[in-house]
């Protein structure tokens, strides 16, 4: 930027580039609209005011509010490429994301960064990255790689490295483990440091701040919410595909305190990225629920900016880019023109045809497009041993990562527990398929849903071993046996046979297809899979995959077994607790 340019432009001493006239333009440290036009220079903002340029475009009154910035989002979690991500979320208004690569990089370790990095370099979206913090998650399970602080050190140096992504060892912190304790140290005054804390309270929640972690979009309940403002922590408001916490945590927001809130549309589908948006479906839902509009805007926008130091974006104001967005109306929050950095990048909810196809995609590394790497499966290997009729079980609880620990009569068969579709009991299967060891942990599951058949995916957060659920050994084994050819992704198997598949072949997470091309056949896998039984207040893909994190309470299921999340610890099938 040649700020002595925009500065000839801003103070009328030069004609601008281009200038939207006759606006109703939402200034973000005011909250208020007001009727200006807008001159821009090299893809940013000279003024506001009354200006002359080489190309004028009379608005008529149309509404004009900064880019939205979604907070916390990981791209992977769309199955789409930074590429794909990029056509799904600008031309519902996201300018901007900050994105943690915590999913491609416990894959495929410092390469997985480095190809998210290079995949997002041109891109009409301005990607930020917050490091993966927690490569593996916690040491009851095992990643495709693990990442100490040496080893994330040096990508502070890239301008688009904001800090330290989701903390979610928390005992790490807590107990001053070493390797926890060298990233933080690692991180400077101008980092920031993003929390990932389910239930904290108390002093514990005080040390956890006063570590260096600066917010948390795990909240789930208004207690929890106000604990982390009164703590000094900014609030990131989730609302995923899985996790929906909007509804519950607006309450919280106020005149005081709403400057501290984000949005974060974190872990999409593909589908709901395109059919219902991503921060500006954030925006349309709090404002019908009652949130005043220029506090969910200001959430959608400078409030992101301000918390990450993004001093050139956010507010639509002199020497901040030109990234904005063109509404008819403040009701459905639907853009009808997108610009990005001056250029008009989406119009009509369609991406600019000329723009996208001029962009380049940087090839995909041998170590991502070749990860998933199984021994020979056999159905002997999804068998569950147990003494007596008495299990763990994973409760499932609808709109929530949260799980239940059940512990409950199950039934058993010449000594193995087995799935029950008929009282909703499932079997599930961890995989460890980054190294070929062989490693797996079976349990059980409650509140699925599903009949018929299994589901097999290589999405499981956080160290995406392949997981598989279902009502059958048969069907699991041979869901799980069809994504290894493939490079990973999801599979259906119904009385056994395949009936769907979507192939993810960029780190078994990820395709280069386009956001069109993969939210039909993720619609179509979605529909199959609600056929078969699972219940419909699950979205079931992005469910299964959180099953096996267990850093979110309380019983999840890992490639070493059932893990009791609050124990921090491995327990048997029929452990009594």
């Amino acid at each position: 930027m040649d700020r002595q340019k925009l500065m000839q432009t801003a103070a009328g001493k030069a004609k601008s580039q281009l200038v939207l006239k006759n606006a109703q333009v939402f200034a973000g440290f005011t909250g208020r609209f007001i009727k200006t036009d807008i001159a821009i220079e090299d893809g940013y903002i000279a003024g506001l005011g009354q200006y002359h340029g080489d190309r004028e475009i009379d608005l008529k009154g149309k509404y004009i509010t900064p880019g939205f910035i979604d907070s916390h989002v990981h791209i992977e979690s769309s199955m789409l490429t930074p590429f794909g991500f990029a056509q799904a979320v600008v031309p519902k208004g996201t300018t901007t994301v900050v994105a943690d690569p915590h999913e491609i990089a416990n894959v495929g370790g410092e390469t997985g960064i480095q190809y998210m990095l290079d995949a997002s370099a041109d891109l009409p979206l301005q990607i930020k990255f917050m490091l993966p913090s927690c490569v593996p998650a916690t040491p009851l399970e095992d990643a495709g790689a693990v990442l100490k602080a040496g080893d994330l050190k040096p990508f502070l140096n890239d301008s688009r490295v904001l800090g330290l992504g989701e903390l979610m060892d928390v005992p790490g912190v807590l107990n001053g483990t070493k390797t926890v304790w060298d990233k933080l140290n690692m991180i400077g005054p101008h980092h920031f440091v993003d929390g990932h804390a389910p239930m904290l309270k108390g002093k514990e929640l005080m040390g956890y701040a006063a570590a260096g972690v600066d917010s948390d979009h795990e909240c789930v309940t208004v207690e929890e919410a106000e604990d982390r403002l009164a703590a000094g922590m900014y609030l990131m408001i989730r609302e995923g595909s899985a996790a929906h916490n909007l509804e519950a945590l607006l309450p919280v927001i106020n005149q005081h305190n709403s400057r501290f809130c984000c949005f974060c549309a974190d872990d999409r589908h593909p589908g709901d990225l395109m059919k219902e948006g991503g921060v500006n479906a954030m925006v349309r839902q709090a404002i019908q629920q009652g949130l005043p509009l220029w506090q969910a805007l200001q959430m959608a926008t400078v409030n992101p900016a301000t918390y990450f130091g993004m001093r050139d974006t956010g507010v639509i104001a002199p020497g901040r880019r030109a990234d904005l967005l063109i509404f008819p109306d403040l009701e459905g929050w639907e853009p009808e023109a997108v610009y990005s950095g001056g250029q008009l990048v989406a119009k009509q909810g369609i991406c600019i045809k000329d723009i996208w196809d001029s962009l380049e995609v940087p090839p995909v590394p041998g170590r991502l497009s070749q990860s998933v790497n199984l021994p020979e499966l056999t159905i002997e290997q999804f068998a569950l041993p147990i003494k007596g009729r008495r299990a763990n079980v994973i409760g499932l609880i609808p709109k929530q990562l949260l799980t239940r620990h059940l512990w409950q009569e199950v039934p058993v068969v010449q000594g193995r527990a087995v799935a029950a579709p008929d009282q909703d009991i499932l079997k599930l299967t961890v995989f460890e398929r980054h190294h070929k060891t062989g490693q797996r942990g079976i349990g059980l599951v409650k509140g699925f849903g599903l009949s018929k058949g299994a589901i097999a995916q290589t999405i499981g957060h956080d160290s995406h071993n392949l997981i598989v659920i279902g009502t059958n050994d048969r069907d699991m084994l041979i869901a799980a046996q069809s994504l290894e050819s493939c490079g990973g992704g999801i599979a259906i198997a119904a009385a056994g046979k395949v009936e769907e598949i979507l192939p993810l072949p960029v780190g078994g997470l990820m395709t280069d297809k386009s956001a069109v091309e993969t939210a039909r056949q993720a619609a179509k896998m979605e529909q199959l899979a609600f056929k078969l039984g699972v219940n419909r207040e699950y979205d079931p893909f992005l469910t299964l995959a959180f099953l096996s994190l267990p850093v979110i309470p309380e019983l999840k299921l890992t490639d070493r077994g059932l893990v009791k999340v609050l124990n921090g610890r491995i327990i048997g099938i029929d452990e009594k607790m």
